[in-house]
Parts: C-alpha cells; structure tokens; sequence
C-alpha cells in the first residue's frame, strides 16, 4: 500500500490530501495530494544526497501532518529505518534506546527542537520530553526554521538517481518506542512486510466512503498514519483532529466524515463538547466501554467500533457497539481476532497474539513471532477475545487474587465517564480494592451511587471496599487510566474521609 500511494497522489495532484479545521471548524487544505508526492519526493532526495543508504536509521521528531507523512514515504522509499522519536516516552528511555538505533540523522521540526532546548521547562509541565537532540547524532530541521535551530534539510537537492528500495521486505521499517506495561521500557521494530500487512489490515476496516462532494470522496477524520496510509491511498482526504474540544465538536459537524477515528479520550472530550457524529466511529489505543461506545451511537454515529491494537500488532481485533453491549460474560470483549491474527493464553492466562502484522522483534533482542501482550484474556465459545485486565494490575485482597478487568464493565452504568478498580495498600501485604468512578459533567453523584448499587452487588466476592467519585488521571500518549496515580489519590481520598461503602 505504501509502494502504491506515491502513484495514487499524483493520480489526482489537485486534490486535497491532509484538512485542518479553524477555529470555527471550517475546513483548511494543509496539503493537496500533488504537494504531498511533491514533498516525498524532494525529501527522498535530499536524504539521499546525504549519503543515507538503505538500512540507516532516522530518528523522527515531527508533529503529525503532512510533512510527518512525507518523511516516513521518504523513508519508505529509500529503505532506511524510522525511529520514531515520542516526546511523550521520556528523554531517559528514547535515548537509552537510540543508544542501540545509532541514528545516521535526526530530522525535526522547530517544535520538537524547542521541546528538547529552551522549551524543556514548559513542555515538561505537558509531560513531553525530549533528550538533547544533538546527542543523538546529526540533526536537520523539518519545515520551518527558527533561530537556534539546526540547519534545514535540502529540499532542492537533485532528483535525478534517487533509487526505490527493491531489498527484501524483512528488512525494519521502523522503530516505535513505547514505555509500555513492563518494568522494562522497550523499543517496537516492526519490518517492511509486517507495516505493510498492518496497513492492508486496516484498509479492510477503515475505508472512506463512496465518491461525493467536492474531494472526490468522502473525508475521513483521524490522525493516525495507519488512518492517513489507506484513506489517501483509496483516494479521500484525511482531517486532522482538533485539539480543542469544542472545536473537533464543530469541526465534525462543517465536515460531516464518513468514517472517524478518535481515541477514548478523544472522544469522551467530544461528547462532553455536545459532538454530533455520522458514519462509523473507530476507536481504540485505550480501553473503549461499551458505554462509551454506545453514547457515540447516540450521538448519530451508525456504528461504533472498540479496536484492540498494541504498539506490537495493529490492529489485533475489532467489535461494534452493539456486540459488545449484548456480551453479558465476565471480562471485556475486545472482538474476534482480525484475519491473519491467531490467539492464545499462555498458561499463566496471559494473551499471547501472532500475525503477519506483529513486530519483528524488540530492538536488542531475537526475533519472536509471538507478541506478550500483558493482558489476561481468553476465547469465548465463538472465537472471540475477551479481557481479564492487565497481568500486573492483579490486586491481592484476603488471599483472592482479583483481576480488574473481569469486573471494570460493570462500572460503566449510564452517567459514568470512566470507571476503574484499584488496590490500595491495607498492610501485610493485603490491599483493599476501591472503585474509582469518575461522573459524566452534570450527573449528580446520589444518583450514580444507586445506579451502581446492583453492578457492585453481582460482582459477589469482588465486590470493592469502597466506592470514590472523582477525575481519573490518565498518562501516557494514547491517555490511559493512570492506575499508580488513581491508587494514590484513592488512597489520599480515603484517608481524608472522602468516599464510602460500595
């Protein structure tokens, strides 16, 4: 599919390829397709007029959007290997692990310069760290150069010689790296034939609508690069998310997609926006409730999906709403494996995945083909995948062994936003196990509490010591519950007498 889009962008150079939305959430063009190949094209050149050869590795530092897209189809085309640098990862991590890449060049915008140099202070407010770019090798501005910026990257260099890869496709693509759910943070490489599986996988799920309107296609709004690959590859435009709530809320009403992809978060910030969806929402990189999902219908989505992705195999499996509402077992069903994708449960009950699209390896060590996913899970008699939490969120109360994620759903009656199950220590080693819930704005808390009188009760000896209300903190890039940080805070509540039985 990425061999393809260079050709699928010049097919229709007018066209535009990556929207934006204003403040009042009308459309912007950031690029059309023609600039976009235009711009692949003049990167691949001047990396190439740098003496980067296949195999090399890039560190990447560019804020999401065209010229991020362009890099990585540079990349592509060349056969050097992206590092993708997260400033949401810690400096600490990325260059321990840059350490093994070993970067021929680091590309960045401004931003990310600012976030590594005289902006650290701020960003680190944001959570968002970056170690000394210089550090890591040499470095050439992306876009936009400001003062004390490195020097910027050629985009007139000549064009004439530049090869396409044609190595064999077990050759890495990419590096990701993720602090993950171990104690160990780890890098995710992933090789030419896995990105690519990957990609093929998602244009099976997630592809635009039929030609109408004025781009050709009906716009897809996400801003991920296996949202942006296939959408622009089959010809619709991709728009980016607004950050603001309120914008993205009118930013779909103005761009009325067939097909959205926002994170939980994302979402449930939307929804609070008074958002109005259409089409079918995806969403995943966190756990989506079927609550969650279902509020996304009610707000005129025709369907509502929950995808299970990792940073080691995107994507893994797929459910609608409706699926999931009707499931009444214990755990969270997460859907039937995609096609390709086999699962298992080790015999610790933790869920082991496989598939053309799984990472080649952890940089450092031996390729493996099975990805340990942390969680627990298991197959229910249709062959779906159903979770039982996260192997290390095990809470231990009176001798029980109490996994969360059996019991979490219960959690999402109407009027929750987020709910979570969390040990606090209680002494000898035992926990007690208190239920986080955090209300949706305007629903009152004596009514939540009744609500949840009956899930608290089915769940028998699970049943938690204590019910909170409160804002759960949420961490890391995709914005997943932070359950170190929701135990100390139930902990700290608690102690001041806030809280009560549940």
């Amino acid at each position: 599919m990425l061999d393809r889009l260079e050709h699928a962008l010049r097919a229709r150079p007018e066209r535009p390829a990556v929207l934006s939305a204003t403040r009042t959430g009308a459309t912007r063009v950031c690029a059309t397709r023609g600039e976009l190949a235009e711009l692949a094209q003049a990167y691949a050149a001047a990396l190439h007029a740098r003496g980067l050869r296949p195999g090399d590795t890039v560190g990447v530092a560019v804020r999401p959007g065209p010229r991020a897209l362009a890099v990585l189809l540079a990349l592509w085309r060349l056969g050097l290997r992206g590092a993708v640098l997260d400033p949401g990862a810690g400096a600490e991590v990325l260059r321990a692990r840059l350490a093994l890449a070993r970067p021929a060049l680091v590309l960045a915008d401004a931003a990310a310069q600012a976030v590594a140099g005289w902006a650290r202070p701020l960003a680190r407010r944001a959570r968002l760290e970056l170690p000394e770019l210089a550090g890591l090798g040499p470095v050439a501005t992306v876009g936009p150069r400001l003062p004390g910026c490195a020097p910027a990257l050629d985009t007139g260099a000549p064009r004439t010689g530049v090869p396409v890869y044609g190595g064999t496709d077990s050759a890495d693509a990419v590096i990701v790296f993720t602090s993950g759910t171990t104690s160990r943070p780890r890098a995710v490489v992933h090789s030419r034939a896995g990105l690519a599986a990957g990609m093929d996988t998602v244009a099976s799920l997630f592809t635009a609508g039929p030609a109408s309107g004025g781009y050709g296609a009906e716009p897809v709004l996400g801003g991920t690069f296996f949202v942006l690959v296939p959408s622009l590859t089959r010809g619709a435009p991709v728009a980016l998310p607004a950050r603001s709530p309120a914008v993205l809320a009118r930013q779909l009403r103005r761009l009325r997609p067939r097909d959205t992809y926002l994170t939980p978060p994302q979402l449930r910030d939307a929804l609070g926006a008074g958002a109005r969806f259409g089409g079918r929402v995806w969403t995943g990189s966190a756990p989506a409730s079927a609550a969650l999902l279902d509020r996304v219908r009610a707000a005129g989505a025709d369907e509502a999906w929950g995808v299970y992705a990792l940073t080691e195999l995107f994507p893994a499996a797929a459910v609608e709403s409706r699926e999931k509402a009707a499931f009444t077992g214990a755990g969270d069903l997460v859907g039937a494996p995609l096609p390709g994708v086999r699962a298992v449960a080790d015999g610790d009950g933790q869920l082991l995945l496989t598939g053309p699209a799984a990472r080649d390896r952890y940089l450092g060590e031996e390729p493996d083909p099975w990805v340990r996913t942390g969680d627990r899970g298991r197959l229910d008699g249709a062959g779906r995948i159903v979770l039982e939490g996260r192997c290390k969120d095990m809470v231990l109360r009176r001798a029980e062994n109490i996994y969360p994620g059996l019991y979490e759903p219960g959690l999402h009656v109407p009027g929750v936003e987020l709910g979570v199950l969390v040990g606090i220590p209680a002494g000898d080693g035992d926990e007690r196990l208190v239920a986080v819930v955090q209300p949706q704005r305007g629903v009152p808390e004596p009514a939540l509490r009744a609500a949840l009188s009956d899930p608290l009760r089915r769940m028998g000896t699970a049943r938690p010591d204590a019910l909170l209300f409160a804002r759960i903190p949420l961490s890391g890039r995709s914005r997943k519950p932070d359950r170190a940080a929701a135990s100390a805070l139930a902990a700290g509540l608690l102690a001041a007498g806030r809280g009560g039985p549940a």
